[in-house]
C-alpha cells in the first residue's frame, strides 16, 4: 500500500469513524457476517428460538433476500451497512421479535441478494427496502439503519415519508464525512488489486476493543463475499453529494453512537439541525459495530426508545 493511501485511510478513519461510519470509513459499515446466515427460503428457528422465514422479493429482475418475524402491518426493518449483511442483527432478532414484527434486509449486492452490474446508490437501495416492505405487506416502518443503513434510511424517509414512522441510526451518518480529495483517495484503493486488504484494514480500523472473535470473522467473511464493483459503486453512492442536504427529518430519530475524539463537540447539535425531535446518545467504550459488540444494552435502548415513543404497539 503506498504512503498517500495509508494517509488517506487514516484521514479516513478519524471522520469515518463517527461521521461517515457507515461506508468507507466512517459511517460507512454496517457490517455483517458470512454469507447471510445462508437460509434458504423457508422457516427455521434461531437459537433463541423466534421463528424466522427466509423470503426473496425482485427490484428491477435482481433478487433481494430478506428474513421476516411475526406478522403485521407495521414493522421494525434492520438495514445493515457496506460490505455487510443479514447477520449483522442477529443478536437482536430475538428480543425485537418479542415485542413486534421484525425484517431484515440483504441491501442488493449483499449477503444472499444477486449482485448486478448497476449503480449501488443510496436510492436504488432504499427502492429495495420498498420493495421488501411491498412483498411483505408491511405498510409503516421504523427503519433501523446501521452505518451506511443511515443514508438508506433517510433516502427511504425522502421517497416514502408516509411510510416512515420513525429512524433509528446506528452509528450512521447524516452529514458528509469528508472532502473529494479523501473520498477519491479511499475509492482508488478499492478499485485497486488488493481491495480485499484495503477493506479488511478498514474494518479492522474501527471495531471496537470487545468486540468478539467470532463477530471479527463474521465481518471478515461479510466483506470477503462482496464483489469488488458492489464495495466501489456503495462507496460512490455514500460520496455523492446529493443525498447530504439540509432537509428536515420530521420523525422521531434515535442515534446511538460510538465515542471517538473525531466526532468533534457539536454532533448532536449537527443531528438535530436535521432531525428536531432527535434522542442522542454518545456510547463510550465501543466500536462501530455496536450491535454485536453491545447487544444487550442496544436491544433495551432501542425497545425502551420504541416504548417511550409508543411506536410499533406491543
Amino acid at each position: 500500500m503506498t504512503k498517500k493511501l495509508r494517509r488517506t485511510l487514516l484521514s479516513g478513519r478519524i471522520l469515518y469513524l463517527h461521521c461517515f461510519l457507515f461506508f468507507a470509513v466512517a459511517f460507512l459499515f454496517a457490517t455483517a457476517i458470512a454469507p447471510s446466515a445462508r437460509v434458504e427460503a423457508g422457516s427455521s428457528k434461531d437459537e433463541k428460538g423466534a421463528t424466522a422465514e427466509s423470503r426473496f422479493t425482485k427490484l428491477d429482475g435482481a433478487r433481494i433476500h430478506y428474513v421476516n418475524y411475526g406478522k403485521g402491518s407495521e414493522a421494525l426493518v434492520l438495514i445493515h451497512g457496506w460490505t455487510c449483511n443479514i447477520d449483522n442483527w442477529r443478536d437482536q432478532f430475538p428480543d425485537f421479535a418479542k415485542r413486534n414484527r421484525v425484517i431484515a434486509i440483504d441491501l442488493p449486492g449483499h449477503g444472499q441478494s444477486d449482485k448486478p452490474q448497476v449503480t449501488y446508490s443510496m436510492d436504488y437501495f432504499a427502492r429495495a427496502v420498498e420493495a421488501v416492505m411491498r412483498d411483505a405487506k408491511v405498510k409503516r416502518a421504523v427503519l433501523v439503519g446501521h452505518s451506511m443503513g443511515t443514508p438508506v434510511a433517510r433516502q427511504f424517509y425522502r421517497k416514502y415519508a408516509s411510510k416512515t414512522l420513525a429512524i433509528v441510526i446506528v452509528d450512521g451518518a447524516l452529514r458528509p464525512f469528508g472532502d473529494k480529495a479523501m473520498l477519491d483517495g479511499l475509492i482508488a484503493g478499492f478499485r485497486g488489486p488488493k481491495y480485499r486488504d484495503v477493506v479488511g484494514q478498514m474494518l479492522t480500523a474501527i471495531s471496537g476493543p470487545n468486540l468478539p472473535a467470532d463477530a471479527t470473522e463474521r465481518i471478515k467473511a461479510s466483506s470477503l463475499n462482496t464483489p469488488q464493483h458492489v464495495i466501489v459503486s456503495a462507496m460512490e453512492g455514500m460520496a455523492d453529494p446529493s443525498i447530504w442536504g439540509d432537509d428536515k427529518i420530521n420523525v422521531p430519530v434515535l442515534a446511538i453512537m460510538a465515542k471517538n475524539p473525531f466526532y468533534g463537540p457539536n454532533l448532536e447539535e449537527t443531528f438535530r439541525g436535521i432531525a428536531p425531535n432527535l434522542e442522542f446518545q454518545m456510547w463510550d467504550g465501543v466500536g462501530h459495530f455496536i450491535m454485536m459488540e453491545k447487544p444487550k444494552e442496544l436491544n433495551e435502548a432501542v425497545l425502551a426508545w420504541l416504548d417511550k415513543n409508543k411506536l410499533l404497539k406491543k
